[in-house]
């Protein structure tokens, strides 16, 4: 089973989340299916089909969050460096493209990722590419539409 790393801060939002669910929305979706029963013919009941789908969901997404927490390695600032100098999870990297853009990304586990947000899973073609490399370092990237080299600048 591949590594599940989580920051300290991934790990208490991922936490909240199963916290959440397990105590609000668990009590929310029995609420709405016993209501949905009471509601007629259940055979025709889009309602109930509906909460029941809604019951799978968060049952599942449970489960989910229960493996990952219970699985999750997490990156500490300063025990997961085994040389100071080499990109590693939970670093942030600025990264720049051959015509000179320059971008900053975090790298987390999978479960974390939001490139969005600047996240990027230690997993994707980039995070795979840049991890255990240097600033100075230009990198090749395979990405699913193409090859493109970056630089890594700096990284902290």
């Amino acid at each position: 089973m591949p590594s599940n790393y989580l920051t300290k801060e991934g790990y208490k939002k991922l936490q909240e989340e199963l916290d959440y669910l397990r105590n609000v929305k668990r009590h929310e979706v029995a609420t709405r299916l016993h209501e949905a029963m009471e509601g007629g013919e259940l055979i025709e009941n889009a309602e109930y089909e509906a909460a029941k789908n809604e019951q799978a969901f968060t049952e599942g997404r449970i489960q989910d969050l229960e493996l990952s927490l219970a699985t999750a390695q997490i990156i500490d600032d300063e025990e997961h460096r085994m040389d100071p100098s080499l990109v590693q999870i939970g670093d942030a990297v600025e990264i720049e493209d051959p015509e000179g853009n320059v971008d900053k990304y975090i790298i987390v586990g999978a479960a974390e990722a939001d490139p969005s947000t600047g996240r990027i899973s230690n997993e994707s073609p980039l995070g795979r590419a840049i991890i255990n490399r240097r600033p100075g370092d230009t990198v090749t990237i395979d990405a699913p539409d193409g090859q493109f080299k970056v630089k890594i600048l700096k990284t902290t």
